[in-house]
C-alpha cells in the first residue's frame, strides 16, 4: 500500500539545515497495524503527515497504492487523502462551532456525497460510536475522550483504506485510550482497515504488529510485536 523510499525531510535556516527525516525507506502491506515510536523531535508525526499527504518530503519518492505521490500535485495529493485516508490527531482537530454532527458530515461534503447518503453515513457513525445523544452538541460541550470518539468516527465515515492516527490517545486517561485503541484494532482485525499509529506508550504500542523506532530521523529498529511484548506491556 506504502512504499517510501529515502525519505528526507529538512528545513533551512540562513547558510544552516535542519534534518527532521534522514533517507527513511519504510514498506506498509494493506492490512497492517504498524506503531511507529520514538522520542520527541525523532520525525515521527513528519513521517506520519508526509504518509498523510498533509506534507511533503524535501526528496526521495513516496508511492500509495502504486501511485506515485511524490510527482503530484498538491490539489491531487488532497484528492487522493479524501478519497482514501482518515487522520486522527491527537488534539482532535474538530470544528469548534460546528455539532457533532456537522463535524462527522464535513469529510462527506469534501467527497460530494449526496444528502440521503450522509444522511446514513452519519446517523451509522453516531449509532456506532454510541454518541447520538451527542449530535448536537459542539466540541467545547464534550469530554476529551468524547471528542475523540468523534475525531476516529470522522476518520472512519469515508471507509479509508488506511488510517493514520498520531498520539490518538495522549489526551486521554486510560481508560478513554483504551477504549480508542480497541476501536482501531477491531478495525484492524475484522475490517482490513490499514492503521498506522504513533505512541509513547509500549501498552498501546504492542496492540500493532510491528513496531518501528525512529532516532533522530532515521529508522532505528523495526521489529514485529510478539505476545510476549502484549503480556509484557
Amino acid at each position: 500500500m506504502i512504499s517510501l523510499r529515502n525519505i528526507t525531510k529538512s528545513y533551512s535556516h540562513g547558510f544552516s539545515r535542519t534534518f527532521v527525516l534522514r533517507r527513511v525507506s519504510l514498506d506498509v502491506a494493506e492490512g497492517d497495524f504498524i506503531t511507529i515510536m520514538g522520542p520527541s523531535g525523532s520525525g515521527k508525526s513528519t513521517l506520519l503527515h508526509i504518509m498523510g499527504m498533509l506534507d511533503e518530503p524535501s526528496s526521495g519518492e513516496y508511492y500509495f497504492m502504486g501511485e506515485p505521490v511524490h510527482t503530484f500535485s498538491d490539489r491531487k495529493r488532497t484528492d487522493l487523502h479524501r478519497q482514501h485516508i482518515g487522520f486522527v490527531f491527537q488534539a482532535y482537530h474538530l470544528i469548534d462551532d460546528l455539532t457533532v454532527y456537522e463535524n462527522l458530515e464535513t469529510p462527506l461534503l469534501y467527497k460530494k456525497v449526496k444528502g440521503s447518503e450522509r444522511k446514513s453515513l452519519v446517523a451509522e457513525m453516531l449509532d456506532r460510536f454510541n454518541i447520538v445523544a451527542k449530535k448536537d452538541l459542539f466540541p467545547s460541550q464534550l469530554s476529551g475522550g468524547q471528542q475523540q470518539l468523534v475525531g476516529v468516527a470522522r476518520a472512519l465515515i469515508i471507509k479509508p483504506r488506511l488510517i493514520l492516527a498520531d498520539e490518538p490517545t495522549g489526551n486521554l486517561h486510560s481508560g478513554q485510550g483504551d477504549q480508542i485503541m480497541e476501536v482501531l484494532k477491531r478495525l484492524n482485525e475484522e475490517e482490513g482497515v490499514t492503521i498506522v499509529q504513533v505512541t509513547h506508550n509500549d501498552q498501546y504500542a504492542a496492540y500493532g504488529d510491528r513496531v518501528i523506532e525512529l532516532l533522530d530521523g532515521r529508522i532505528e529498529s523495526d521489529r514485529a510485536t510478539t505476545p510476549e511484548t502484549v503480556e509484557g506491556s
